[in-house]
C-alpha cells in the first residue's frame, strides 16, 4: 500500500478548496492577471468577463500549468508556487482547457482511461471509473468509437469526460459547452449542478445564460481584475427591459461591465 504524504493529508482536510492573495499570473510577457483576491469553495461558480480579462489564464494557473509571478495561489490547502511537488493536488484536479490535444485514433474509452491513468489512479479502479464518466456526458453509445470520427460537440464531451474521471476535488472548465446544441446544454447544466454538490466547480464561458441557470456564484473578471461577484439573481437584476431576443442576464453582465469601466475612467 502507497505511504499517504503530509501533502496528501494537507489535500484531503484543507477546509477551503482555491484560495488567491494579490495574484498575479503572466501569459507570455503579458500581466494577464494582476492583483486577484478570490476563495472558492464546494458550488459551481461562473467566470465571466470579456476577451482579454485574464480568464483563460486564471484557469491555467488554477491548473497549475502555469506557475504565479506574484502573490499567493493555494489549492486544497497546498501552496502552489514552483517550489512544491504538486501532484497529491494534481491528483484531485479536473480540467478541460479550451482547445484540448488527443490522438485521434483512440477510441472514447481508450482516451478517457489513458487521462486516469495520467492522473496515477488505482488500476483497479480506472474501468468502472471510465465508464461512470462516458455515462455521465451521454456518449455511452460512442464509447468505443474512435475520436477522429467524432463531431466537434462529442468531441467536447470526451473532454468533459476525462475532466470528471477521478472524481475532482476541483474541477475547471474553460468554455465546455462549444459544440453543444441546446439539449446537450441543457443535459450539461444539470450535470454541473450534481457535480457541484461535492467539487468546486469553476465554469469560465462567454455564454452568461448557461452561467445564470447553472451556476450558484457569478466572478466577473476585466483586465485580470476581479470586477464584480454575487449570485445569478443578482446578476440577472442588474439587466434592464433591453430588447427582443436578449437575456436580463446578458444584459446585467454588459451593465456591470459598462459601470466598471465608467468607473475606472474617472
Amino acid at each position: 500500500m502507497r505511504a499517504v504524504s503530509t501533502v496528501e493529508t494537507a489535500v484531503t482536510t484543507s477546509p477551503w478548496t482555491v484560495h488567491t492573495e494579490g495574484l498575479q499570473v503572466r501569459a507570455g510577457r503579458h500581466l494577464a492577471v494582476d492583483g486577484l483576491d478570490l476563495t472558492l469553495t464546494t458550488g459551481v461558480h461562473g467566470l465571466l468577463g470579456p476577451n482579454g480579462a485574464g480568464k483563460t489564464t486564471l484557469m491555467r494557473a488554477l491548473a497549475t500549468v502555469l506557475t504565479p509571478s506574484g502573490g499567493r495561489l493555494t489549492l486544497l490547502g497546498h501552496p502552489v508556487d514552483g517550489r512544491s511537488d504538486l501532484r497529491p493536488v494534481r491528483r484531485a484536479l479536473g480540467y478541460l482547457p479550451q482547445h484540448f490535444g488527443f490522438y485521434p485514433r483512440f477510441t472514447v474509452r481508450e482516451f478517457v482511461g489513458y487521462m486516469a491513468w495520467l492522473k496515477e489512479m488505482p488500476k483497479a479502479a480506472i474501468p468502472a471509473a471510465v465508464q461512470r464518466s462516458i455515462d455521465r456526458v451521454g456518449l455511452t453509445a460512442k464509447a468505443d468509437a474512435r475520436l477522429k470520427t467524432l463531431s466537434g460537440g462529442m468531441l467536447r464531451r470526451a473532454g468533459i469526460a476525462q475532466a470528471i474521471v477521478n472524481d475532482p476535488r476541483i474541477l475547471l472548465l474553460d468554455e465546455p459547452t462549444v459544440g453543444l446544441d441546446p439539449e446537450q446544454r441543457l443535459d450539461f447544466r444539470e450535470l454541473l449542478r450534481d457535480l457541484g454538490t461535492d467539487s468546486c466547480v469553476l465554469v469560465s464561458t462567454h455564454l452568461v445564460e448557461d452561467v445564470a441557470a447553472a451556476c450558484t456564484d457569478v466572478v466577473l473578471m476585466n483586465e485580470g481584475r476581479l470586477v464584480w461577484r454575487g449570485t445569478p439573481e443578482v446578476l440577472t437584476a442588474q439587466g434592464d427591459e433591453g430588447h427582443a431576443g436578449d437575456s436580463r442576464a446578458e444584459r446585467g453582465y454588459s451593465a456591470i461591465l459598462r459601470q466598471h469601466r465608467a468607473e475606472a475612467t474617472r
